[in-house]
């Protein structure tokens, strides 16, 4: 579920902290070398066919016009795609898999590794209010109002890191390149407004225009690694096809630049003389930081319980569908308990911990445990609960153990519409897919995608839940098995 983006509202300030460290890298990674499957971790998919859009039927549509209008295919190839039997039985509102074909396609130039992209443990001791302070930029000045209360620039950065799951150091230097607020000041009234997109992307503000760039450099990232490839969408309205063999974070990179350049100087943006340039100016070479592999080959997810106590029903309200916005991973489900129905109010309900871990961050509907109890969310196993009520929340720094009680259900935390908790997993600092090659696993209960994100089902042998917005007890409702902890 999205988060609702708060208004904000800018008044200068200077920043007072310690001077910013970087932590040594475990790996050299020397630019250029192929990083694709990151030394023996997961490796990228082969492609099974072109890259997919997703379009939503319109009154009137018939699908042999948009074979024709959408993708110069044939009807047959739509339908096997998306397994219609009856061409003549479209629905207003059903989405469609859509194939892209073009005939342009993006440089094989990989610009950062992935555990730069991702908020992982290169940046366990990088100090961002200390960075921003050195440069001395308009960003050191800089506040904004985010979710009821002000916050200095580098608490926005730190803000949108800890959320999406993008590294700072990355969003440093897009602001950099396109709005230079890291050491200068904004020269135009548009670069003060949207430093990142410069009007192309997003709403104004320093919050909005990273959300809006991190939930871009997680579609490129996230997609690439469940598909294989990607097809950008440029600024002229070209599709590019990723060139094969990049890693998934130079794709998040490629794909955010792609969305505000035109054809010519999006090749520029993604050549060494751009953002890598940039990026390389304030940090230096990137590979001094790579961690590899970031997801080991051979990972596997520790023992997770149904996230509600023993003997209650609650039920599958969202099959596998992005974690923070619609960018990320396809890394969480959401179950519905059985007290609130179709409105806000929060429920009696408890959620309970899945796992034993530390709660790292306890706020804003959101509730963070650390798995491997080290206090840093950027390493190891973290799950992510949203929507948890602030009546009864547990606070940071408990230590809970598996059945614990973590708070009530509730819309808080993000947009809506009835009442329930949204669970997903992250592994330094990379949202993991619910049905990827390490699938969420609850209490036996596995997670299967469907053809369109909050569709899908979770299977436990012969047993079978689909995702609906429904109650019924066959359809949807999972009975857990994890006792209540004290």
């Amino acid at each position: 579920m999205q988060s609702a983006i708060p208004t904000s509202s800018s008044e200068p300030l200077v920043l007072s902290s310690p001077q910013p460290t970087a932590r040594a890298a475990e790996v050299l990674h020397p630019r250029g070398s192929d990083t694709a499957q990151q030394r023996s971790g997961v490796p990228i998919p082969t492609p099974s066919g072109p890259p997919i859009d997703l379009y939503v039927v319109q009154p009137g549509d018939t699908l042999s016009a948009i074979a024709y209008d959408r993708c110069g295919c044939d009807v047959e190839e739509l339908m096997a795609l998306n397994q219609i039997s009856d061409a003549t039985l479209l629905q207003v509102g059903q989405r469609l898999r859509i194939p892209v074909r073009t005939k342009y396609s993006g440089p094989l130039l990989h610009l950062l590794p992935d555990s730069e992209v991702v908020y992982s443990p290169a940046y366990r001791d990088f100090d961002i209010a200390s960075f921003v302070k050195e440069k001395g930029g308009y960003l050191a000045r800089y506040t904004e109002r985010v979710n009821g209360r002000i916050r200095t620039g580098a608490e926005v950065m730190q803000l949108i890191a800890q959320t999406f799951s993008v590294g700072p150091r990355v969003l440093l230097a897009l602001l950099e390149y396109q709005g230079n607020w890291v050491t200068g000041e904004p020269d135009t009234e548009l670069a003060l407004d949207f430093p990142i997109s410069r009007g192309h992307g997003g709403q104004p503000g320093l919050y909005s225009q990273l959300s809006w760039a991190a939930n871009r450099i997680n579609e490129g990232y996230y997609t690439y690694k469940r598909e294989g490839t990607f097809a950008f969408r440029l600024l002229d309205r070209k599709r590019v096809l990723v060139a094969q063999g990049l890693n998934a974070g130079t794709v998040g990179i490629q794909n955010v630049l792609a969305l505000i350049n035109e054809w010519e100087d999006w090749q520029k943006a993604v050549d060494r003389t751009g953002f890598l340039r940039t990026y390389e100016t304030l940090f230096g070479d990137p590979h001094r930081y790579a961690i590899e592999p970031l997801i080991p080959a051979n990972l596997e997810q520790p023992t997770l319980y149904l996230p509600w106590p023993e003997g209650h029903t609650w039920y599958l309200s969202g099959g596998p569908h992005g974690a923070w916005f619609s960018g990320s991973a396809w890394a969480a489900v959401d179950f519905a308990p059985p007290d609130v129905v179709g409105h806000c109010a929060v429920s009696q309900e408890w959620a309970t911990a899945a796992a034993p871990g530390l709660v790292l961050r306890s706020e804003d509907g959101q509730v963070w445990i650390d798995l491997d109890e080290d206090g840093y969310e950027q390493t190891g196993w973290v799950l992510f609960y949203l929507h948890v009520a602030s009546q009864d929340r547990v606070r940071a720094g408990t230590k809970l153990a598996r059945g614990s009680r973590v708070g009530h259900p509730s819309c808080e935390g993000g947009a809506a519409e009835s009442s329930h908790l949204h669970i997903a997993r992250r592994y330094n600092g990379e949202w993991i897919a619910a049905d990827g090659p390490i699938p969420l696993v609850l209490s036996g209960w596995r997670a299967i995608n469907g053809l369109a994100e909050y569709e899908g089902k979770m299977v436990k042998g012969d047993q079978e839940r689909q995702a609906c917005e429904c109650w019924e007890v066959e359809v949807n409702g999972i009975v857990s098995d994890n006792p209540e902890t004290p």
